[in-house]
């Protein structure tokens, strides 16, 4: 007789729990936000304490944050909580922030995701790395120090980063004697700041994150402080809305699945908005249209997707679609651009170079771009921007960007994600910087396929023996390339196709520098920089620049790099 073995209550009970909590967890908000501020601020610690305090740490966590705490740690016998973050060996041995770390916890109200970003100078780019998917900024100060140079630019670069809502962290206050004159002070200044910063609003707090005060819970060694405690104002702040959902549907194409020849998908992450089967879209720049066909998933179809999702999507027409290409709604289908106007953050130690070529990656779309000069350089102890030849590291100036390949004209304040790019080194491939669209001049936008506005130029090398004057033509060419400018070198070589029906003698010489030339003014309607290298009389026509033997070509030495 077969026995039928049923579920205690208890256990029903147990697994009862456990759903419950996992879909309260779900439904929970989350709220991603970073830390800032200059070096030994205590950003480090104030997360520990977090994470600490929180109860979000297995035992074994504190069994070995006790353990180094008596190796490495700084702060006596204490535990020394900014271990818990700074797990790099060099940032145990120098006592420093140099990457930035996330971490996750949770209380009963909100979700979070913090990352620690660091204070030095030095290390200026990860922290914009780590504040370009916040939604709130804790911008910590020490109290014995106050405003620094450091604070300064961390808060220019939240609020050009979007970042609306901003906590001022005084930490430290235990070492001031808990003095609320101190922690005013620090508040004003900053609020000075702040003024000329255009940062509108802040929520000023007194803490310390070594002691744990106005951490968690309000201390009683500040009862003239009345507001929240930190993670209070953290989980119970009013995030702006996310406008992602809200916008026309965007989505950068990663990658063109083509499994077989029955299938072709367009795969991304919606960047902003819904989409749904039948849905009409267009292919940015080309600004071809057609409809959804199907929304392909790893789990199966779906009626519909929207923003954070990734997707693969098919259309009903065969149309030209590539990697780099936007698909959007019709409604949000941006006018293609080759120029742009941006906020740019040099994170290199070489400087800015007008006029030499880099990579620049804007969504999942590669094109080369030259820089020209800066318009200006922002002054961030003043707040007032000052003219500059060049970027050096850490600084943010506004700077004109020519392309060589039209881009969705998408600005940085309509989509964050879409809006923003870096720069990257030709040679290296290293990062040099981080950018924000702020606008597209005029005449900076193209219908794909139209004429460009900006003729090219006839740079005509003249004088000199033939392999001399072919020398100076090919270092000049070589040299307007490596500032991101289409160039083309007309010489006898490039000519031969042309010429080979004429002889020799005075008559064959004319014709072929008249075939030349005109090659040549053909050649700069389309835009194109031609550098032509055959020697003609004076009494012939030679538009465009004559450069002599020995004559400079206009270039500065210092903008001679590849």
């Amino acid at each position: 007789m077969a026995t039928v073995l049923k579920t205690p209550p208890a256990a029903d009970a147990a697994r009862a729990e456990i759903e419950h909590y996992i879909e309260a967890s779900q439904n929970k908000s989350l709220l991603r936000f970073i830390t800032c501020g200059s070096v030994d601020d205590g950003k480090s610690t104030l997360i520990g304490r977090l994470l600490y305090d929180s109860k979000m740490l297995f035992d074994d966590q504190l069994a070995t944050l006790r353990s180094d705490s008596r190796k490495a740690g700084a702060a006596g016998e204490t535990l020394d909580l900014a271990l818990l973050v700074d797990g790099l060996a060099a940032e145990r041995e120098q006592g420093i922030t140099i990457d930035v770390a996330y971490r996750f916890f949770a209380t009963a109200r909100r979700k979070f995701i913090v990352a620690d970003t660091p204070g030095h100078e030095q290390y200026t780019r990860n922290m914009v790395t780590g504040a370009s998917t916040a939604d709130l900024a804790v911008i910590l100060i020490d109290a014995r120090k106050g405003v620094l140079t450091q604070t300064r630019r961390h808060s220019c670069l939240v609020h050009l980063l979007g970042i609306h809502s901003l906590v001022l962290a005084v930490n430290k206050m235990d070492l001031v004697g808990y003095d609320q004159a101190r922690f005013d002070e620090i508040v004003a200044d900053y609020r000075a700041f702040a003024r000329d910063a255009g940062i509108e609003a802040f929520t000023a707090i007194p803490v310390s994150g070594r002691e744990g005060a106005n951490v968690m819970t309000r201390s009683a060694a500040m009862p003239w402080y009345r507001g929240p405690a930190l993670l209070e104002h953290l989980e119970t702040v009013a995030v702006e809305p996310r406008t992602a959902a809200e916008a026309p549907f965007r989505m950068a194409v990663q990658w063109v699945n083509r499994p077989d020849q029955n299938f072709r998908g367009y795969a991304g992450r919606i960047a902003s908005g819904r989409v749904r089967v039948g849905d009409e879209v267009a292919v940015l720049p080309a600004g071809t249209r057609s409809t959804v066909k199907r929304i392909v998933t790893f789990d199966g179809d779906l009626a519909e997707a929207g923003s954070g999702q990734s997707v693969t999507l098919t259309l009903a027409d065969h149309i030209d679609c590539s990697r780099g290409d936007l698909i959007a709604a019709p409604d949000a289908a941006a006018e293609p651009a080759v120029r742009i106007e941006a906020n740019l953050v040099w994170m290199a130690e070489e400087a800015m170079v007008p006029h030499r070529s880099y990579w620049l990656k804007i969504g999942t779309r590669t094109v080369s771009a030259s820089l020209g000069a800066p318009d200006a350089v922002l002054d961030v102890d003043t707040m007032a921007e000052r003219p500059a030849a060049s970027l050096g590291l850490n600084q943010i100036g506004r700077v004109g960007i020519d392309l060589d390949r039209p881009v969705p004209a998408i600005r940085y304040a309509d989509d964050r994600r879409l809006g923003g790019f870096i720069l990257i080194d030709k040679l290296t491939h290293k990062t040099v910087a981080a950018g924000l669209v702020r606008d597209f001049p005029a005449g900076g936008g193209r219908r794909v396929g139209a004429p460009r506005s900006e003729a090219g130029e006839i740079l005509w090398i003249g004088g000199g023996e033939t392999t001399d004057r072919a020398a100076r033509a090919a270092r000049l060419a070589e040299r307007l390339k490596a500032q991101g400018r289409h160039v083309f070198l007309l010489d006898e070589a490039a000519l031969n196709g042309l010429v080979h029906d004429l002889g020799e003698g005075e008559p064959a010489r004319a014709e072929i520098v008249r075939r030349a030339r005109e090659v040549a003014l053909l050649m700069t309607r389309a835009g194109v920089h031609v550098v032509l290298a055959l020697d003609a009389r004076e009494d012939e026509a030679r538009p465009g620049r004559l450069i002599a033997p020995g004559e400079d070509d206009g270039e500065g030495a210092d903008q001679w790099v590849i």
